[in-house]
């Protein structure tokens, strides 16, 4: 399991707005090969940022099989008005599991 961490700073006043383009979105990932899940988390002390985690199976279910498809520049359009950045975007393993 890969987990894809994108952090995304937004324009301040447009954080509503882009919660709900990220729930719509969120039946684009559902479908996408390979994804597992997916999350929004806001950030406590900075309002305007995010970070979005997505749980795909494999490096490539993101970065070629989601990236090429039709519902990537569709995910692109719910959200990117709302970037005052463009996102930060790494991937990650399991190295240990406390609990």
């Amino acid at each position: 399991m890969v987990l894809e961490i994108a952090q995304i700073e937004v324009k301040a006043g447009h954080e509503a707005a882009f919660e709900a383009g990220v729930a719509q979105a969120a039946a684009l990932f559902r479908r996408a090969q390979g994804c597992r899940g997916m999350e929004l988390q806001r950030s406590v002390e900075v309002p305007t940022r995010y970070r979005l985690m997505v749980q795909w199976e494999t490096l490539e279910n993101h970065t070629v099989d989601f990236r090429e498809s039709a519902d990537f520049p569709a995910w692109r359009a719910l959200v990117s008005e709302h970037f005052a950045a463009p996102p930060q975007v790494e991937h990650t393993v399991l190295a240990v599991q406390g609990f």
